[in-house]
């Protein structure tokens, strides 16, 4: 059964579009860290923790060389957001050309969701993604932040966004074929 997948890809245009959420409770002892030294391994385990439940693949044959070669490139920062010392999600940013920066991955482990830790990591990521652009040599300021988000991704990210302030600026429809029958 060939399943549809909708596509939705959204934007601020300005620093001031921006609403930062309110954040968990500072019981919850949550802290947002970069993670300076690129680590294929860490940032494959985010990637299939926080994705798995949400059918992330595109990367998981990746071969160490090309995390690693990804995660060099001038301009990519990954954030990591911990619960009390435990890694409970990350957002992605890759600097772009004439001032863009896509915010490439976003999402928190599933024991993670809920607790109020996305709002919080996606306001931190967004703030930073708006000072990434002019920081890296031959880039211009940043003068837009962008992502693309579809109906397979989790339930609330769509909502977590608009209320961060972004805007859907595109949106398209694709079938996916059916998976093979197995022995086929």
């Amino acid at each position: 059964m060939s399943n549809t997948v909708t596509t939705w890809y959204l934007e601020q245009t300005s620093p001031d579009d921006l609403v930062p959420a309110a954040g968990p409770p500072a019981e919850q002892g949550v802290r947002i860290v970069r993670a300076e030294v690129p680590s294929p391994e860490f940032s494959r385990f985010l990637y299939a923790a926080v994705g798995g439940d949400i059918l992330w693949t595109d990367r998981l044959e990746w071969p160490h060389a090309r995390w690693a070669e990804h995660l060099g490139q001038p301009g990519v920062e990954t954030w990591v957001a911990y619960e009390r010392g435990t890694p409970a999600g990350f957002i992605e940013l890759a600097a772009q050309a004439e001032g863009a920066v896509e915010i490439v991955y976003f999402g928190l482990l599933p024991v993670f969701r809920g607790r109020r830790i996305g709002g919080e990591l996606l306001s931190y990521g967004t703030a930073r993604a708006w000072d990434l652009a002019g920081r890296w040599p031959g880039r211009a300021e940043t003068k837009r932040v962008w992502l693309h988000t579809c109906s397979d991704d989790g339930p609330y990210a769509m909502d977590n966004y608009r209320r961060r302030g972004f805007r859907l600026f595109d949106t398209t429809v694709a079938v996916t074929p059916p998976a093979p029958a197995p022995g086929s």
